[in-house]
C-alpha cells in the first residue's frame, strides 16, 4: 500500500479545551506537563476531550494510549490496539454520545471505541479497509448533527461514518481530488452560512437527547478539505438530495494561494457577525486565513460577497504540518482584522479576539515518547 506522507506529528497536545497560557486576571501560564507515554516509535496526534480530563496520543508504534489528567498529574489508564500500521490521528466525539474515541491509520481503517466502564474500552466500530489508502485525518462533526465521523485518505476520498437509529453505521463518499486528501475540518454548527443553500443534516444518533435545543434543523454540515493538489475546497451536505456537495462560492487565488500540499485545515468558531474564517497551512511553509463575508452585510455591489479572500498570515522556515483556530477571551473592545469589515467599519469584537494558534513542524518526524500539555 502506498500513501502520502501523514500529516506531522503533533508535538504538543491540541488542548482545544485547555485553559489558555495566560489567565484572564492577567497572572502568568502554569508550567506544562510533560507526559512519557511509553510509546515505541514515533508520536503523531494529541487529543485532549471535550472537559480536558483525557488525553489520547496515536503513534507509528500500531497503538493508541488514553491518559487521566488531573491538574498536574496524569495516569495512563488504556492502550487501544488493533491497527496494522501507523495511527495518523485519533478525534474525541461530544460527551453527549459517552466517552468515544476514533483512530486512523495508514492500513486504510478508522476503529471507533467507547469507554464503557472506567478503564475499560469497547471496540463498537471497526471501519477495516475503509479506504484503499492511508487515513491521514478524521473528525467528529458537531454533535447537533448526530455522531458523524469523517476521513480523509490519501485516495483522494473522503468519507463520512454516521451512527443510526439501530446502531449500525452507514457510510458515504465524495471524491475531493485525485492526488490525496491530507485534512478535514468541519464547521461550527449554527455558523455562518449562504442564507439562499439548503439546511442538510445527518442521521441522529439513537444516544441524541430528543429534547436539546438542536439547531441542526436550520444548519448544514459544512467542511473544509486540504488536499496534496495545494488546494483547499468547501463542501456541503445538502438536504433535498441527502448527498455532499462542492461549494459554489468561489475562492480567490489571484493574490494568494498554496504552491505545495496543504498539511492542514482548521475552521474557526463563529464569533464574528456573518464571516466564516478558515486557517491553511502548507510544505509552501506559509499559513494563509480565508474569510468569506456574506451578502446582507456588504454594502458595495461591486463585491463578490460569497468569495473566499485569503490572507497571508506569515511565511516560516520550514514547511507548517499543523494549524488550529482557538479563541482567547480579552477586553480589547473595538478591533479590525485585515480583510474583514463590517458594512465599511470595524468589527466590534467584544471581549473576544480570534487568535491562530500554529505549531510549525519539520516534514522530518522526531523521535521520542513525550508530549507537553500546555495548561
Amino acid at each position: 500500500m502506498t500513501a502520502n506522507p501523514p500529516p506531522g506529528p503533533n508535538a504538543a497536545a491540541s488542548a482545544s479545551n485547555a485553559d489558555a497560557n495566560v489567565n484572564m486576571n492577567g497572572s502568568s501560564k502554569k508550567d506544562p506537563i510533560y507526559v512519557d507515554t511509553q510509546h515505541d516509535d514515533m508520536i503523531h496526534d494529541a487529543q485532549m476531550d471535550y472537559y480536558g480530563t483525557k488525553l489520547a496520543t496515536s503513534s507509528s508504534d500500531r497503538t493508541v494510549k488514553i491518559y487521566d489528567v488531573n491538574g498536574d498529574s496524569y495516569d495512563h489508564t488504556a492502550t487501544l490496539q488493533g491497527h496494522c500500521g501507523p495511527v495518523w490521528s485519533v478525534s474525541w466525539s461530544h460527551p453527549k454520545f459517552g466517552i468515544v474515541l476514533a483512530s486512523s491509520s495508514f492500513d486504510g481503517s478508522v476503529m471507533i471505541h467507547r469507554e464503557s466502564r472506567p478503564r475499560e474500552w469497547t471496540l463498537i466500530h471497526n471501519a477495516r479497509n475503509i479506504h484503499e489508502s492511508s487515513v491521514n485525518s478524521i473528525q467528529f462533526a458537531p454533535h447537533q448533527f448526530g455522531l458523524v465521523l469523517a476521513a480523509a485518505s490519501s485516495d483522494g476520498k473522503v468519507s463520512f461514518l454516521t451512527h443510526t437509529r439501530d446502531d449500525s453505521w452507514k457510510i458515504e463518499y465524495i471524491t475531493d481530488n485525485s492526488l490525496g486528501v491530507n485534512a478535514l475540518s468541519f464547521a461550527p454548527s449554527g455558523g455562518t452560512s449562504d442564507a439562499g443553500s439548503e439546511a442538510g443534516t445527518a442521521e441522529s444518533s439513537p444516544n441524541d437527547d430528543s429534547n436539546s435545543n438542536s439547531n441542526s434543523s436550520t444548519s448544514k454540515m459544512r467542511i473544509v478539505t486540504g488536499g496534496c493538489d495545494n488546494r483547499i475546497r468547501f463542501w456541503n451536505r445538502i438536504n433535498s438530495s441527502q448527498k455532499w456537495e462542492i461549494d459554489s462560492a468561489p475562492i480567490d487565488t489571484s493574490v494568494i494561494s498554496h504552491t505545495d500540499w496543504v498539511r492542514d485545515v482548521a475552521w474557526a468558531p463563529s464569533i464574528m457577525p456573518d464571516t466564516n474564517i478558515v486557517a491553511s497551512c502548507s510544505e509552501d511553509r506559509t499559513v494563509i486565513i480565508w474569510t468569506q463575508q456574506l451578502k446582507k452585510y456588504n454594502d458595495n455591489a461591486n463585491v463578490n460577497n460569497d468569495q473566499w479572500k485569503p490572507f497571508l498570515l506569515n511565511t516560516f522556515q520550514d514547511p507548517v504540518w499543523r494549524s488550529a483556530v482557538e479563541i482567547i477571551m480579552f477586553h480589547f473592545g473595538n478591533m479590525r482584522w485585515k480583510g474583514i469589515g463590517y458594512k465599511s467599519v470595524p468589527f466590534r469584537i467584544v471581549s473576544a479576539v480570534v487568535a491562530v494558534v500554529l505549531v510549525v513542524l519539520s516534514r522530518y518526524h522526531g523521535m521520542g515518547g513525550t508530549i507537553q500539555l500546555v495548561q
